[in-house]
């Protein structure tokens, strides 16, 4: 007893973040399920297995792991491909997608190469959470105004909103619209009285009284889901007015096993290879993000941090839950609460579970347009106007990658937008005059001055599809030393490599070490953003 009063003692500051980031969590992790043709539990089991068991083997310190927004549309596409309008079915197939994309992830960290996401360029992983983003917005839309029109693709779901908003549902509307509205004036409160509660759980609250006082239990918001599963697809899935989120009473009866019968088909590996791709690179990317946020400037294990992530989806797909990631806005919630370790996700963790046994009744009445509502603000985050414009004071070319990206994504899915966008940034690459050769091969030195300094002479073009190779070698430089970036003989240094050494740069410094990039002056920005891609007039 004394030894878990000494621990919960030392732990405190975790404790309390985990309480708040569960608050947050919780209406979030019902959301996302729901939106990704999942059941309800499906994101509970994920927040659960991210904290309990990924917190103890990660490489971070400050994360949180569990659903996010940013695998939607990939779960829903591969839920309804899969299933083919069978919705238990394409949950259990998905289920074993997500199985088969933790292990590559496991093998990824393994191999150590979690450095390969500075293969994508900047712009382009942007434009990809900006599509992401849009998908969101155009399907839950309907679903806040409560109507539900008859539309597949994106597009459809775009070119259909002026349509529900003719036909929309008063009650289920004014839920969605209160609980939009609150998540957008929260921030102008600045955590002072009811500010200080979480505004996920006030759009929760407020719903369920507003759909209580309103009558809206029996709403109907979506046509009946297909008894086909019989008494394992209604245990699953809600036999509750569809206006509501629901869950069983018994924690262990939404446990389902994946399916694996479909491992040989392309829409299964589509969806398997979509995830992985997401999955890892917003993982990667966030947990890069909540090391600038630490106040103790600690940088995570990148390799180590992604096994741990694998991990986690093996055993939440194998269960039936959702697939995780490093969740960047519950992550900066986090340190905002004073977090200090990687026990505030394990206490996150352990409050839903908590929750989730001892009381299930209370999810029951969570509207569902409460719930589109939080992943539309979500979204218009991930694709607010202003992430356009940032990326054009960076260079017209970045914002011709980030567009593109978007329209392929819209136009198709996710890899294939993604890998057009590459394809385009590789050709401009070659069209500049960029050898072949040095396309995917950094030509580079490493020497030590007679000071003791490391310095990087950088010979060619330093692009984001060779820079990679550089990166395992700053692992042995010291910290507390001094680090040169010799970019003199540099003919072409793109967006991605600049931003990759300004971070390198912030983050050596803050660990007490000189970081110096000289060389600069003989080469022209794009614009005048500090980080934009810079050339010299001749190449080679």
């Amino acid at each position: 007893m004394n030894n878990l009063s000494r621990f919960l003692g030392e732990r405190r500051a975790d404790a309390v973040s985990g309480f708040l980031v569960f608050l947050i969590a919780l209406p979030l992790c019902f959301g996302i399920a729901v939106a990704s043709g999942f059941p309800p539990m499906a994101g509970i089991f994920s927040g659960i297995i991210g904290g309990l068991v990924v917190s103890r083997i990660n490489g971070s310190r400050l994360t949180i792991t569990g659903p996010a927004a940013g695998l939607i549309t990939v779960l829903f596409a591969s839920v309804q491909a899969l299933g083919q309008g069978d919705l238990l079915a394409g949950y259990r197939y998905t289920l074993a997608a997500i199985v088969v994309a933790g292990l590559l992830q496991v093998i990824l960290g393994i191999r150590k190469a979690g450095r390969l996401a500075t293969f994508f360029p900047a712009a382009v992983a942007h434009g990809m959470l900006a599509a992401i983003g849009i998908i969101i917005i155009a399907k839950q839309a309907h679903i806040l105004l409560g109507a539900k029109p008859d539309a597949v693709t994106p597009w459809q779901s775009l070119a259909h909103i002026p349509q529900s908003l003719i036909y929309f549902n008063p009650g289920i509307f004014m839920v969605g619209l209160l609980g939009l509205g609150i998540l957008f004036a929260w921030p102008l409160l600045r955590g002072r009285g009811i500010g200080r509660v979480p505004a996920p759980i006030m759009v929760a609250l407020t719903g369920a009284v507003l759909g209580r006082m309103l009558d809206l239990d029996h709403a109907e918001l979506f046509r009946s889901v297909s008894a086909e599963g019989g008494a394992l697809g209604r245990a699953i899935y809600t036999t509750a007015p569809q206006f509501l989120a629901d869950v069983p009473d018994w924690i262990l009866d939404s446990v389902v096993w994946p399916d694996f019968s479909k491992v040989g088909t392309l829409d299964f590996w589509n969806a398997t290879l979509s995830l992985f791709l997401i999955a890892s690179i917003e993982s990667l990317l966030a947990a890069s993000a909540v090391d600038r946020l630490d106040p103790e400037k600690r940088r995570s294990n990148l390799d180590r941090d992604i096994t741990a992530i694998g991990v986690g989806n093996l055993l939440s797909g194998s269960i039936g839950g959702m697939p995780m990631i490093v969740e960047i806005v519950r992550s900066s919630a986090n340190v905002g609460y004073g977090a200090r370790s990687g026990w505030s996700n394990f206490f996150h963790g352990l409050f839903l579970l908590l929750f989730i046994v001892l009381f299930p009744h209370i999810i029951r009445s969570i509207p569902l347009a409460s719930l589109a509502a939080l992943l539309i603000y979500v979204a218009s985050r991930m694709a607010s106007p202003r992430a356009f414009t940032r990326t054009l004071e960076i260079g017209p070319e970045q914002l011709a990658l980030f567009v593109i990206t978007v329209i392929g994504i819209l136009a198709s899915n996710i890899l294939v937008g993604v890998a057009i966008a590459i394809a385009v940034k590789l050709l401009l690459h070659r069209w500049r005059g960029v050898p072949l050769s040095n396309l995917f091969q950094l030509a580079y030195q490493i020497s030590r001055d007679a000071d003791g300094a490391y310095r990087i002479h950088i010979n060619g073009a330093a692009v984001f599809s060779n820079f990679f190779s550089l990166e395992s070698e700053f692992a042995e430089f010291p910290a507390g030393g001094k680090v040169v970036f010799d970019l003199a003989n540099a003919s072409l240094i793109d967006h991605t490599v600049m931003d990759f050494i300004d971070r390198f740069r912030r983050e050596y410094v803050a660990q007490g070490g000189e970081c110096v990039v000289s060389g600069l002056a003989g080469s022209a920005p794009d614009t005048a953003h500090p980080l934009a891609a810079r050339r010299r007039k001749a190449l080679g």
